[in-house]
């Protein structure tokens, strides 16, 4: 069996929501690969519980993103029409 990646994922998914959410990406993609080799049986199991936290902290990074994605462009939006 592999070995599992638990604890880079949650390094990760913490990072995403300390310092750069891009990290988020990440942990989320790896995350999900990860548990579907746990689920096949090809990957250590004993890191399930850090991996799976790992890509909800990687959710919620990745949705802090998306939201200040729109935010900026609501506000260039704002701006264009408004002419300020």
């Amino acid at each position: 069996m592999k070995p599992h990646r638990g604890v880079v994922i949650l390094v990760f998914g913490i990072l995403s929501l300390v310092l750069c959410q891009f990290f988020g990406i990440a942990a989320w993609v790896m995350a999900n690969a990860d548990l579907e080799e746990m689920a096949a049986g090809r990957m250590d199991r004993d890191g399930r519980d850090m991996t799976n936290a790992g890509r909800i902290c990687g959710i919620v990074g990745t949705s802090l993103l998306g939201l200040q994605v729109i935010i900026v462009f609501l506000v260039v939006v704002g701006m264009l029409i408004f002419r300020v």
